[in-house]
């Protein structure tokens, strides 16, 4: 017997977003999470860009997050904003929005769920055998699931007891991330860069008008300072702030009073390997970078969306246990080129002369409209495209939002994902395709659309007949009645048919 289908360790938003696509599904999952609450300490992502707020949408639930938060154009990359406005997707901007704020939304979108979430423990170990795994819990108990899945952050203690390694780069720099108050107000809030690293005061509160940050006028402060030196491993104190505040701007301008004090650095890590038996990792557990770009929000949540469907359906017997090998085949190039990205920022952060020459140069390059497009929609995870072989252009890529046109009436392609089942949409003539073997699992919706078929970076492509999406809302396979592989791809990704 088992408690659960499946437990997750850490209940940040990689852990929330796998708890609800597994929910929506119909699996039992419970979350442990070692907070007694959902509240985040200090500060941690600012922000959501485009593929994640289509990924909520997909869902259902971006309304919730565009309601309190607030559009800009703040992608970018070695200090070159990029102006998404003419992007192929509804959401051409990022989303200011606190990751406190972007937790609590997420957890009342799983609470609707009616997933159980164990707070104030942990998980301090586990066993596995041929059919399930053991999870030791810190209040003593233990339960049973068919699988655990590590979204407990980069010191990953699922990770560390599955036996996974963790390969990569020691930390070049450090810094101290705060929020505290101070006696005396700077003379001048936002970013300052120096030989030493990069630097910024400003108020927690603030609006962003016109694309412009603008601070409230009182309040506790947002502190981030590099440090002079690196490898100190005990937990930053008050001290410690004030001296690297010290160093940097010649005072601490009175800082007292912290709500919280942590510290990052540029070390880049990723797991060699996202699943260990019925052990999986996700978010901070399979990757950790530096901040650059605000991209570990978006690469865990959408680490989430590729793996639960897909656990889904192995924990309900649809599919076999190898489709779970996708997800890291899918998922760690996606990571992999994220810690290079963020590699290359923390270079480019430096303010020695050879480096503002590369960094002009950049800059230079990225003013042309070809690498522009290119580097813009890798940021904002437009671009992603997962290998699934040779075909049409969409084939392994995200499916744009079309207004379709139905018998029904008019119907967008993002609501017929809400329930996270994938459907094959036929666009040619009504009728022509009849999957009954699959028709429990896939949707079958017949409709018309007669606009521009374009993809981000890409540009304009031929408009495919037929397309078979995912429920992470990705393209499995393009075709028409001539074309084999419609069967395979169903196989393959939705388990094999039912028998007559």
């Amino acid at each position: 017997m088992t408690d659960h289908g499946v437990i997750i360790a850490g209940g940040g938003p990689s852990g929330l977003m796998l708890a609800g696509e597994l929910a929506l599904a119909g699996v039992d999952v419970a979350i442990v999470e070692r907070r007694p609450s959902q509240d985040v300490a200090g500060s941690r992502a600012g922000g959501l860009h485009p593929r994640t707020l289509e990924v909520f949408d997909q869902r259902g639930i971006a309304d919730r997050f565009l309601a309190e938060g607030q559009k800009a154009q703040v992608t970018g990359f070695a200090g070159v904003h990029f102006d998404l406005s003419g992007f192929p997707t509804r959401h051409p901007y990022s989303l200011g929005l606190r990751q406190n704020h972007i937790e609590r939304i997420l957890a009342g979108w799983v609470d609707e769920l009616k997933v159980p979430i164990h707070r104030g423990i942990e998980v301090t170990g586990f066993a596995q055998d041929d059919t399930g795994v053991d999870v030791e819990l810190s209040d003593g108990r233990s339960l049973r699931a068919q699988y655990l899945v590590g979204c407990d952050g980069g010191r990953s203690l699922v990770r560390k007891a599955a036996g996974i390694a963790f390969p990569g780069s020691d930390p070049t720099t450090s810094n101290l991330i705060a929020e505290a108050e101070l006696a005396e107000t700077p003379p001048e809030w936002g970013i300052r860069r120096d030989a030493l690293g990069i630097h910024a005061l400003g108020r927690v509160e603030y609006e962003i008008r016109n694309g412009e940050i603008v601070y409230a006028d009182h309040g506790p402060v947002g502190v981030l300072v590099t440090e002079q030196h690196v490898g100190q491993t005990t937990e930053p104190t008050l001290s410690d702030l004030s001296a690297a505040l010290i160093t940097v701007y010649g005072t601490d301008y009175g800082i007292h009073s912290p709500t919280s004090i942590s510290r990052f650095t540029d070390a880049a890590r990723q797991a060699a390997s996202y699943r260990k038996g019925r052990a999986l990792i996700a978010g901070d557990a399979a990757h950790v970078h530096p901040p650059d770009g605000g991209q570990g929000l978006q690469t865990g949540v959408q680490d989430a969306v590729n793996l639960g469907w897909k656990l889904a359906q192995v924990v309900k017997g649809t599919s076999p246990e190898s489709l779970l090998d996708t997800y890291h085949a899918e998922r760690h190039p996606i990571g992999a080129r994220v810690l290079r990205n963020t590699m290359a920022s923390i270079v480019l952060r430096r303010e020695d002369e050879r480096t503002k020459a590369l960094r002009d140069t950049i800059a230079e390059l990225l003013g042309m409209d070809e690498p522009r497009r290119r580097f813009a929609a890798m940021m904002s995870g437009l671009d992603i495209h997962y290998d699934l072989g040779e075909g049409h252009p969409l084939l392994g890529r995200r499916m744009p939002d079309l207004d379709l046109v139905t018998e029904n009436g008019p119907l967008r392609v993002f609501s017929l994902l809400h329930a996270a089942r994938p459907v094959l949409l036929n666009l040619g003539e009504p009728g022509a395709f009849d999957i009954p073997p699959w028709a429990d699992r896939v949707q079958l919706v017949d409709a018309k659309y007669v606009g521009p078929w374009e993809l981000p970076a890409l540009g304009p492509v031929t408009a495919p007949t037929a397309v078979l999406v995912r429920p992470d809302g990705y393209v499995a396979w393009v075709g028409d009645l001539t074309q084999p592989g419609l069967a395979d791809a169903l196989t393959t990704w939705f388990g094999p048919p039912t028998a007559a």
